[in-house]
């Protein structure tokens, strides 16, 4: 579903991302984790094709996300991690805007699988920062897409919030491939079925989650100190 083969990715003269390669397979729940500034938006955008790769193959569903962008992105829904919304607008308007967008037909059906009922007539500014990443995940889910790539989706949140968040993306993987950046290893532990270490731009782990309390920070200590 997701390829990359021998990807990398220059800014000038700095390496962000440096020949990583690894598939993603329908119905798996990814955790990409790893230092600040190593590399994980920079991959997500790539997957996105809002970035060009420098070297290297990318397909989603054997397309090119740079060549077939707007194909790729209608397979794709994207929650970033600075979540932009229209402040100014209330929730059903702001949602109803995306939902004609991405012709999506159930807009209700997925308003109310995320939990925003009682806030739709609420202005987006006026919401915690929880409904607010509901919102960005409602707009996601938007267009039915079968992948779900979510740049820190709880970061910033309390943790009944976060509890909320991590809960609904279990339920969703049970329809979609789902990648999730996170710096909190206990939320890879409750919701990743597979993890991905990256550090100084290379992938240093891809495998199954360690099993146990504890076991995935144990893991990325040791490959990210190495």
């Amino acid at each position: 579903m997701i390829f990359l083969n021998s990807v990398s990715k220059f800014f000038g003269q700095k390496k962000a991302v440096d020949n990583i390669s690894f598939k993603a397979k329908e119905g798996e729940i990814i955790g990409f984790v790893g230092p600040n500034g190593v590399g994980k938006t920079t991959t997500m955008r790539l997957i996105l094709g809002y970035l060009k790769p420098t070297k290297g193959e990318i397909k989603v569903d054997n397309l090119n996300p740079i060549e077939e962008r707007i194909e790729v992105l209608k397979k794709i829904g994207y929650l970033p991690e600075n979540n932009p919304l229209y402040n100014e607008m209330k929730v059903k308007e702001y949602l109803e805007f995306v939902a004609e967008a991405k012709n999506e037909k159930n807009k209700e059906v997925i308003i109310k699988k995320v939990g925003l009922e009682e806030v739709l007539s609420q202005k987006i500014e006026e919401l915690s920062r929880g409904f607010k990443q509901r919102v960005g995940l409602t707009a996601a889910l938007f267009g039915n897409p079968k992948i779900l790539i979510l740049d820190e989706p709880t970061s910033g949140l309390d943790p009944i919030e976060q509890e909320k968040i991590r809960e609904l993306i279990k339920k969703l993987a049970k329809e979609k491939t789902i990648i999730f950046s996170t710096h909190i290893l206990s939320e890879v532990e409750d919701v990743a079925n597979r993890l991905i270490i990256i550090n100084q731009g290379k992938i240093v782990y891809d495998g199954t989650k360690p099993k146990g309390k504890g076991a995935v920070e144990r893991l990325f200590k040791l490959k990210v100190k190495s």
